[in-house]
């Protein structure tokens, strides 16, 4: 296959990918090395500079998406992205097991202070964090973390991404 016409085929199956393909995967199906790949993937970046549409990089691998200043054009579509907004509850679990993952329900209920059984089955449901396993001890409880649908959902390109955590004090160590 000429790399004219292997470029093609990246292009169309990035774009028809239901999740970000990687340039593994993409070396797999057009049996080139992955490097290889990933030039003719900085090629389309060139050809789609001037465009409304752009590559991202994310969750290890490349997704077709709208360019960032087009949100107000695309917002008037009147089409809700997402169909109801995480509660601050779901929020402030899904960070907690972002940072600290894998770990137990009884732990993110510790740094929360509350019961957290309803926000990680939204969670759940929304695909946002998974089951990573049980943990060894009485009871063997379920182990949590996020998932790759949660590295697209915030257009990360892996966990390294999340911003630096803050330094919130503990208990005791807040001075009057």
């Amino acid at each position: 296959m000429k790399l004219e016409e292997a470029q093609k085929v990246i292009e169309g199956l990035i774009f028809a990918a239901p999740y970000p393909i990687s340039s593994e995967e993409l070396g797999t199906i057009l049996e080139f090395e992955p490097i290889i790949v990933e030039r003719l993937i900085e090629r389309i970046r060139e050809q789609f500079a001037n465009s409304g549409l752009m590559i991202r990089t994310v969750a290890g691998g490349y997704q077709f998406v709208t360019r960032p200043e087009l949100v107000s054009w695309i917002d008037k579509l009147g089409r809700p992205l997402i169909s109801a907004p995480l509660s601050l509850a779901g929020l402030e679990t899904l960070a907690i097991i972002a940072y600290q993952q894998p770990l137990t329900k009884s732990h993110v209920e510790q740094i929360r202070g509350v019961r957290s059984d309803s926000a990680i089955s939204t969670l759940l449901d929304r695909e946002l964090i998974m089951e990573f396993g049980r943990k060894d001890g009485p009871g063997r409880p379920i182990l949590y973390g996020t998932t790759q649908k949660f590295l697209v959902h915030f257009g990360l390109r892996s966990l390294d991404d999340l911003p630096d955590r803050p330094k919130v004090p503990r208990i005791g160590e807040i001075s009057e």
